[in-house]
């Protein structure tokens, strides 16, 4: 812990942005209060044509519901900064894990895995007190081999970085140009030279024994610390060693007829070998490829969790999801601004955010227990944790802050490969009361969901230098892909026995509740989405009104909510380091999204309700295609390989563009402009929104006709 009176970080409240969105709150709620009261008034007269009024009120409900979840974010936004130079000397910081897994050589190439570990290992950070950890779930030989390869190349790659003080500690993005030194002395760029032909002949090795691999799932476990001395538990935590950290490689056991509980169930795993091995009280969990690019997150992070006043009751600090090949337009919002810059800041104000799955340091003690009753756990521990008593030790020690005594290599290994196994977690708490979450594929955003429940809070900080950088998706059908996991992961988690509007409200503050309320539950924005692009138009084309005449008062209420809709969104923008085409960008993928992924992730939920579907994991292709990516950079829309997900984009693009056509003429022609005109031009933005549809889609046929 940081000494009395000693400040490790800072927190400070927004403002006036705060007041500002407090009195738009208001302002924005009278309105929407009023659209609907007029909706169902209307409904209730029987004036109107009953069955597109209802579908419209019911799709407009929607939208005022998730609007209201939203206004949380807005209440209370924070900004923490952190001062790394009041921590406690060395010696005394407490020791980490860091957890990265991998699950398809294919998908995930094998360098880029080796690249996001290097970059763990030289973390700035005591080497005794830190230890990487690679979970192979694909069980390919080849990624064992790499990580032999990986520690022998670090060997080197880590003192050049240390001596010359290279901050972007993936070798891969530091010879592409990822950090500049703005003076480049003879014998640094002999030494550079030499370095860059050392990670060519790594990545040339790693390369060719990755071709051709392919994933083994039925396969025993194996759990091997890559070390070349023969006793490296010993001699890693000597500090007058060389300054590597320990590095282990796991392949927990899988077989077809056991389930396997996907990226939850590696953690999990990691949880247990980790606490014989190394017992580390904080852990690191990375994405494959989702390198550090700042050495001092892991003391950024140790600046709330050792602070006296948060330490108790704080779970994890999450950092954002930054990328480095974000093209300018950044088409498919892969930087998600709206979240990272905006939503997290707000939920950081009310007693945490969000767990986002990868670059977060998160207290282990806080999978295991309740805040207020953090020794329940060890009351009765072999009917929660299983039979091992060497983890059960570990989790004594750890529960004290002591340290495990020196076991031999060799029992530690046989230890850990029990716990690695199928069978270990049978008649257990794994995956209900303890560990990651079974209960959602959403792993890491549901059990951060459950912890808060549990009263424990959680911190996000936005340093000025991105600590973890990755790789973002740069075509529609990975984008769209991604899109629906987490909104059908989502949405399930919010029509469970767990939902935040019951199980949260009871366990939650009230604000902290509608933020959960609003991320689950927005996937049911495509079913209002859909509604309108819809019956809008198939309205228009038959002439039944659907909103108040130019004349009447209450269109100007209507024309409020959709006007400060609009403005909420572009202050957000502008206000977050945002442009205009920022803001339209988002508009755009907005509305696809609403008829592509987040419409797919309902249909999936439901088709799971059913029995239809089984959860299934689906992992987004890591590996970069150089012509999506010039087009990615050009900011044109890639659909290849999307059709499935844009048949019901399509189908109500064509809906627009024949309704629109054919309901302007017999608008015009009946002179009936003034009760229409609201739909005509809610019609026209539809179509505006479907351009790059249109233009994607179109052209690519024609091309193909030419070509016949």
């Amino acid at each position: 812990m940081a000494a009395a009176g000693t400040t490790l970080n800072t927190c400070t409240v927004q403002q006036p942005r705060a007041t500002f969105q407090r009195v738009h709150m208001l302002f924005h709620l009278t309105a929407t209060l009023a659209i609907l009261y007029y909706r169902f008034s209307n409904l209730i007269s029987g004036h109107v044509a009953t069955l597109p009024w209802s579908l419209m009120t019911l799709s407009e409900l929607i939208f005022s519901m998730i609007w209201f979840f939203s206004q949380a974010f807005r209440w209370r936004p924070v900004v923490r900064t952190v001062c790394i130079e009041n921590l406690p000397q060395d010696v005394e910081l407490p020791r980490v894990d860091v957890f990265i897994c991998t699950a398809d050589p294919t998908k995930e190439p094998t360098v880029e895995v080796m690249n996001t570990v290097l970059s763990a290992m030289g973390l700035d950070y005591p080497a005794n007190k830190l230890a990487v950890y690679l979970s192979d779930d694909g069980g390919a030989s080849s990624t064992l081999y790499a990580m032999k390869e990986t520690w022998s190349f670090a060997k080197v790659w880590l003192p050049f970085c240390r001596r010359h003080g290279i901050k972007c500690l993936s070798p891969e993005r530091f010879f592409s140009g990822g950090d500049e030194f703005l003076f480049r002395s003879h014998k640094f760029q002999e030494e550079e030279q030499k370095m860059k032909l050392a990670y060519e002949q790594f990545k040339e090795n790693v390369e060719r024994r990755a071709n051709g691999v392919s994933v083994v799932n039925n396969r025993p476990p194996h759990i091997e610390i890559i070390n070349d001395d023969c006793n490296p538990m010993n001699k890693l935590r000597n500090e007058n060693e060389d300054k590597m950290p320990l590095l282990v490689y796991v392949s927990r056991e899988k077989r077809p007829s056991r389930p396997h509980r996907f990226k939850a169930g590696a953690l999990n795993t990691l949880l247990r070998v980790s606490g014989i091995m190394s017992n580390a009280p904080y852990m690191l969990v990375l994405d494959c490829d989702m390198y550090c690019n700042e050495p001092t997150s892991a003391k950024q992070a140790m600046c709330f969790h050792l602070d006296p006043k948060l330490s108790s009751s704080l779970s994890y600090v999450q950092y954002p999801q930054i990328f480095y090949n974000l093209s300018q337009k950044d088409i498919y919002d892969g930087q998600a601004r709206s979240a990272y810059k905006s939503k997290f800041q707000g939920m950081d104000g009310l007693r945490g955010v969000n767990c986002s799955g990868t670059g977060y340091y998160l207290k282990k003690k806080a999978l295991y227990t309740s805040l207020n009753q953090q020794d329940e756990h060890l009351v009765h521990p072999q009917e929660t944790f299983g039979l091992s008593s060497m983890f059960i030790t570990s989790l004594e020690h750890n529960n004290k802050g002591g340290c495990q005594e020196e076991l031999q290599t060799t029992a530690i290994l046989e230890e850990a490969n029990k716990l690695a196994s199928c069978s270990y977690e049978d008649n257990t708490n794994w995956g209900k009361e303890v560990g990651y979450s079974y209960d959602s594929l959403l792993e890491s955003t549901f059990t951060g969901y459950l912890l808060h429940t549990r009263g424990w809070r959680s911190i996000y900080l936005y340093p000025n230098k991105p600590c973890f950088l990755g790789c973002t998706t740069m075509d529609m059908k990975d984008a769209t892909v991604q899109v629906m996991k987490w909104s059908s992961g989502l949405l399930q988690a919010a029509l469970s026995r767990f939902s935040p509007l019951g199980y949260g409200m009871a366990r939650m503050p009230l604000l902290q509740t509608m933020c959960y309320a609003y991320f689950m539950c927005l996937p049911l924005l495509a079913i209002a989405v859909l509604v309108y692009g819809v019956v809008l138009p198939l309205c228009l084309l038959t002439e039944v009104p659907l909103f108040p005449t130019v004349s009447d008062p209450w269109l100007k209420v209507f024309t409020m909510v959709y006007v400060s809709s609009l403005l909420e969104h572009l202050y957000d923008v502008l206000s977050t380091g945002g442009s205009i085409m920022t803001w339209w960008n988002e508009q755009r993928i907005y509305f696809i999204n609403c008829t592509t992924g987040l419409l797919f992730g309902c249909m999936d939920v439901m088709m799971k309700s059913f029995g239809v579907a089984k959860a299934n994991f689906r992992l987004t292709n890591k590996v970069v295609d150089q012509l999506k990516l010039q087009n990615y950079k050009k900011g044109k829309f890639d659909f290849d390989g999307a059709n499935m997900f844009m048949i019901p984009l399509r189908v109500m693009v064509l809906l627009n563009v024949v309704c629109f056509i054919g309901g302007v003429k017999r608008v015009i022609s009946n002179g009936n402009l003034r009760e229409m005109s609201a739909q005509v031009f809610l019609s026209l933005v539809n179509l505006v929104f479907s351009y790059p549809i249109l233009k994607g889609l179109v052209p690519n046929r024609s091309v193909e006709t030419k070509n016949n």
